[in-house]
């Protein structure tokens, strides 16, 4: 299958592990250099021909072993769970909710027009939104700045897919980080977020309304399963998740001062059925569509917290 080059962009190489699927039009990521081909002989006992992190195409394919794995339509899964805070000016931040949510994900191998190799990842994501108290799924909230009961919409994003990512664009751009001898690689990123909002008008770039928010990833796994070419899947991966965002649609603060600010936890997982409660039961029964990812060709476009919501006034 082959793809021309000029759709790729830095953000939708990252997009595929954002929660909420908010992808920016067009921005680089910078990322800190680290040079990560002194391997540690320790780690790596026992691979031959390891993969050099230094070289675009070995950089992509550990890429896509931390996102997905390296056979084409094979269906991975993530779960996160964490917590939601609101923040204004002049008052404490408050734990207003937790999340628990998941990703259903698979990968398939694609040819440039200039024959460079890479891939594209397809995916769809479910995140509820949890009594902080009791974990219990929240269906309507108590605003505590409007006094208002709010219905809460979760998140059911479907598709949440990337564009192509090949090795000699989003290959040359990736950098590992490693510290000393330590059996962990790291992938930092932090990708600031601002463009039209689904929801406003047409006048934004004059009035003001767009979207403004701020994804923070970093990716750990073992040394010895990210470099080992011939493994296809790693047997663990470990993320971290932050999001600075404005107040979500649901919560109807209109233009009242103050963001939102998440942080979670995620891993991989073998099967949808190895979700927590009450992720699984949901997952099971009202969004049982989200325990595949689309079809490796689906061509939708994305779906969003914004622009579900907007379908869901609709």
């Amino acid at each position: 299958m082959k793809f021309s080059s000029f759709r790729i962009g830095i953000i939708a190489s990252f997009a595929l592990v954002n929660t909420l699927g908010q992808v920016s039009p067009s921005h680089s990521i910078p990322t800190p250099a680290q040079d990560t081909s002194q391997q540690s002989n320790q780690s790596l006992e026992g691979i031959d021909n390891p993969l050099n992190l230094n070289e675009p195409t070995d950089a992509l394919q550990a890429f896509r072993k931390l996102l997905c794995s390296v056979e084409d339509g094979k269906t991975v899964y993530f779960v996160w769970q964490g917590e939601g805070f609101s923040r204004r000016p002049g008052e404490p931040d408050q734990h207003i909710f937790n999340v628990q949510g998941m990703s259903a994900r698979a990968c398939v191998s694609l040819t440039s027009e200039t024959n460079s190799p890479g891939f594209r990842q397809v995916s769809r994501e479910v995140m509820l939104y949890l009594d902080p108290a009791t974990d219990e799924i929240l269906e309507t909230w108590e605003n505590p700045w409007t006094g208002q009961q709010n219905t809460v919409v979760p998140v059911a994003n479907d598709p949440v897919n990337t564009s192509p990512m090949w090795s000699d664009t989003t290959g040359r751009r990736l950098q590992f980080q490693t510290f000393g001898e330590a059996n962990t690689i790291f992938l930092t990123t932090t990708i600031p977020l601002f463009y039209p909002n689904p929801l406003g008008g047409e006048h934004q770039a004059y009035v003001g309304g767009q979207y403004h928010a701020m994804e923070m990833f970093n990716f750990a796994a073992s040394r010895s399963d990210l470099l080992d070419a011939p493994r296809q899947d790693l047997a663990e991966v470990a993320v971290s998740w932050s999001r600075i965002s404005p107040w979500l649609p649901w919560m109807e603060m209109g233009d009242r001062p103050g963001e939102l600010v998440f942080h979670a936890a995620s891993t991989r997982l073998l099967e949808w059925q190895q979700l927590p409660e009450p992720l699984k039961s949901q997952i099971a029964g009202d969004y049982a569509l989200y325990q595949a990812p689309p079809d490796l060709d689906d061509e939708r476009p994305n779906q969003t917290t914004w622009t579900n919501f907007l379908e869901y006034l609709n």
